[in-house]
């Protein structure tokens, strides 16, 4: 069997037909993140924050007819950011994208809102505008996509630094690929402490986020609680991810997948699965590889996924952008000199 190794982009796109599309509002301080595929999907979602914001999740639950989703969305604003779902919705029904009823034609695009509506933005506006920041990711769907500051990592902070917009993959000894694509926002840190070694070192391939290896002395119980309310009085917070194979899965796998892959956000964040934080993983397959041995492959899919999740977790961070506005310095404003 041949060694794993990351995909030629290092992406979620390295799952074959999967295209990813960011819009970015710098003055808003947000924005929203599409991803779709060259046909419907197979998801689930695993769940284990406190505070979760959703749209059309309990389609995905194994006991649902629909059988196929069209896209996935996840943005920033909160409750607001909902609506970029139906920006999403406007633009694959002008596609004829969608699950066919008679005549009708209904996509199908389940999203999650993180919150960042206290990140310094300008919010003052009078008309929702994430349906708007919807389409326009819809529009710019590709296979290359960048990281940090950019759709629904636009806003994105952590305890202490920027959050960001992440995302990696790996390919499988078996010839599977396995990615992950995050918008990591969480009230705990990435990062051990005051210094620059981020949680998921162990998982780094390659010095995808500066190669500084583990914190090199023992981690008390003390340097693992830091949270936004440790720098700021308003916390903004939640982590929201998509894990994808290229595998055959059932909704049911696809669900066990999802559940797999949240280990990968325990690894990169302390703390995590907070009651303050709405995790949340989707869990999506392609449908182009069949599973060998079934029990044993889904199980090397879901330790891919988490160890692809955290990795994009750190590298959300590491690739974050300063802008004008920001409540917190980027890792790389902290700690890139070092």
């Amino acid at each position: 069997m041949k060694r794993a190794k990351p995909g030629p982009r290092n992406l979620i796109t390295d799952v074959a037909g999967l295209v990813v599309g960011n819009a970015t509002d710098q003055g808003l301080k947000s924005g929203v993140t599409v991803l779709s595929a060259n046909k419907p999907f197979v998801a689930a979602v695993d769940v284990m924050g406190g505070a979760p914001g959703t749209r059309e999740t309990d389609l995905l639950a194994p006991d649902k007819s629909v059988e196929g989703v069209d896209a996935l969305v996840l943005s920033g604003g909160s409750a607001f950011g909902l609506d970029a779902a139906g920006g999403v919705v406007d633009g694959l029904l002008a596609m004829g994208r969608g699950f066919v009823v008679g005549k009708a034609i209904v996509p199908i695009v389940p999203g999650a809102i993180l919150f960042d509506l206290v990140n310094g933005g300008d919010k003052d506006w009078s008309e929702n505008p994430y349906r708007a920041l919807g389409l326009q990711a819809l529009a710019s769907l590709a296979d290359d996509f960048e990281l940090g500051s950019v759709g629904a990592g636009t806003g994105a902070t952590t305890a202490g630094l920027k959050g960001g917009l992440g995302s990696a993959s790996i390919v499988l000894g078996n010839g599977i690929t396995v990615g992950a694509l995050v918008a990591a926002n969480p009230t705990g840190q990435v990062t051990v402490a005051k210094n620059p070694n981020f949680w998921a070192a162990g998982q780094e391939i390659e010095g995808e986020f500066g190669g500084l290896g583990p914190y090199g002395e023992i981690v008390d119980f003390d340097q693992t609680i830091f949270t936004k309310q440790d720098f700021v009085v308003q916390g903004a917070n939640t982590t929201i991810a998509i894990v994808a194979t290229d595998a055959v899965l059932s909704n049911a796998q696809a669900k066990r997948f999802a559940v797999a892959a949240q280990d990968g956000i325990a690894r990169a964040i302390m703390p995590s699965h907070t009651p303050v934080d709405g995790d949340l993983v989707f869990g999506i397959a392609t449908g182009e590889h069949q599973l060998e041995n079934p029990m044993m492959d889904l199980a090397m899919l879901g330790h891919g996924a988490a160890v692809c999740l955290a990795r994009a977790i750190a590298r959300a961070i590491y690739e974050a952008k300063p802008m004008q506005g920001d409540l917190f310095e980027t890792w790389q404003e902290k700690f890139g000199k070092n």
